[in-house]
């Protein structure tokens, strides 16, 4: 992939980084954790009580390094990149702890690094490893992966499959004002900026229709257009892909020339320098994902949740690393996607998410052609937020999840304050995922997903909060950082 992605430059200044991080870890060993997420999917939420369970001896019984006792000490330290936004660990922890509230997601990438000092299980590593491995976790919007494959394609590739999306199912009442201007302006008409400018307004106003709760659409690039930072009205991202383009080149002064100008600007400027400083110096990844939203949503969220998937997955460089190739480039050798909210969800449907997260993330690698070495597929809540209980419900046992439903929540018509708790039940997943990928008028289970709280921690005797409770986090971090601590 990064063949492809990158020019002869992009590749040896990666080398270059490479070399002086591989020279680094033999000092101090570490191993960088790429968490990114796609539309909501809890990726704040996941690094907070990854960290919290660490610091505060939380339960991670199949983590196996804390599970036997190896690890002995574990702490923050100052991360190595100096010119990169530190993870805001203690805000997003105190928002959850403290207030009961989920933490405001980052629109940009951080950085936080959490050391632990540990006994390696083999005798021979304890002869020469230091027993310390530092872990830097990169934080950034699943946006920025997204935009990645723009990388391959020229504007009119660009053009072509972003138009072909936004005609097919309910985007082509969502695209409907913009491909009208983009046809009505015309691609050979003269370079005007008004124009650009409209154009990029309502190319992004598109996007974020797709985005909305009511579609949950997650194949949305570029990812800047709903992100913009400090990037906002900036040429790089006024401009727009344009419908029908004819065969040949952009005529001199166009405003296809223009946009095809800055489409390039915005591949140049911000995707480049993305994939060369951070994607490309990762060791392993997560990707998390909504698939109850998508759910939710039916069929054609579905499917497109799956492309995104596919689009993601193409990014990864499969493989592991050799010896002295390790020295030069880096591949990310283990790559896990996790569907999260499963306290949405009673413990019987956990295994149907799990399979229909895997059906989705099988059928991505499909279309792309790439092998299952170094993936994985689970179910997860990175905070759990609800309980698990029994009601009778016309003289049968009617399993239920107990929470409190954040405040402004409708279930049956009552609309809750924040505070009140509720027992519901969720309803039960089909145990063939494909039930749920057919665009057909086959009728799919009732399913009800609401939002609840974080959940009330109890203290200790001495006033200390207890480990903020999860589904399956030990799990995840035993996949993509055990071995690195055998």
């Amino acid at each position: 992939m990064a063949s492809i992605l990158t020019s002869f430059k992009d590749d040896a200044l990666i080398a270059l980084d490479t070399l002086a991080d591989r020279a680094s870890g033999l000092v101090n060993p570490s191993v960088r954790l790429g968490v990114t997420g796609l539309s909501r999917a809890g990726k704040t939420v996941f690094i907070s009580s990854v960290v919290h369970n660490l610091l505060n001896g939380g339960r991670l019984p199949l983590f196996e390094p804390v599970r036997s006792g190896r690890v002995s000490k574990i702490r923050l330290e100052p991360q190595p990149d100096d010119a990169v936004p530190r993870f805001q660990y203690e805000e997003h922890i105190a928002a959850l702890v403290r207030d009961r509230t989920w933490p405001d997601s980052t629109r940009a990438i951080s950085q936080l690094r959490i050391t632990l000092d540990y006994e390696s299980a083999s005798g021979w590593n304890r002869m020469f490893s230091p027993g310390r491995l530092s872990i830097d976790i990169v934080d950034y919007p699943g946006e920025w992966l997204l935009d990645l494959p723009l990388l391959s394609q020229d504007f009119r590739q660009f053009s072509e499959s972003t138009v072909q999306r936004a005609r097919s199912g309910s985007r082509g009442s969502l695209s409907g004002d913009w491909l009208a201007l983009a046809s009505s302006i015309g691609a050979a008409t003269a370079a005007d900026e008004g124009d650009a400018r409209r154009l990029a307004t309502s190319f992004t106003a598109y996007l974020k229709a797709c985005k909305e709760d009511d579609r949950s659409l997650s194949t949305l690039p570029p990812g800047r257009f709903l992100m913009p930072g400090d990037l906002e009205g900036s040429p790089a991202l006024t401009f727009s892909p344009l419908p029908d383009l004819p065969e040949g080149r952009p005529p001199k002064g166009s405003l296809w020339s223009m946009m095809e100008r800055r489409y390039e600007a915005y591949k140049t400027h911000v995707v480049t320098p993305f994939f060369r400083e951070h994607f490309a110096r990762l060791d392993r990844q997560i990707v998390l994902i909504d698939a109850l939203q998508a759910i939710n949503r039916g069929p054609e969220a579905l499917l497109d949740l799956e492309q995104a998937l596919a689009d993601v997955l193409a990014c990864f460089r499969p493989g592991t690393n050799s010896w002295l190739s390790s020295f030069l480039t880096r591949r990310i050798d283990r790559v896990l996607i996790a569907a999260t909210k499963a306290d949405h969800l009673h413990h019987e449907s956990h295994d149907r998410l799990e399979r229909i997260a895997a059906r989705l993330v099988s059928r991505a690698a499909e279309r792309i052609g790439m092998s299952g070495a170094g993936l994985d597929v689970m179910a997860l809540a990175s905070v759990r937020a609800t309980r698990e209980a029994t009601v009778n419900h016309d003289g049968h046992a009617l399993p239920v999840i107990v929470g409190t439903p954040i405040a402004g929540e409708r279930i049956n018509g009552e609309i809750f304050d924040g505070e009140k708790k509720t027992a519901i039940f969720p309803g039960d997943l089909p145990e063939n995922p494909d039930v749920l990928l057919k665009d057909t008028n086959h009728p799919l289970p009732e399913l009800n997903f609401v939002r609840f709280r974080p959940p009330h921690l109890e203290e200790t005797r001495g006033g200390l909060k207890l480990s903020v409770p999860h589904i399956r986090l030990d799990r995840a971090m035993q996949f993509l950082l055990g071995d690195r601590l055998a």
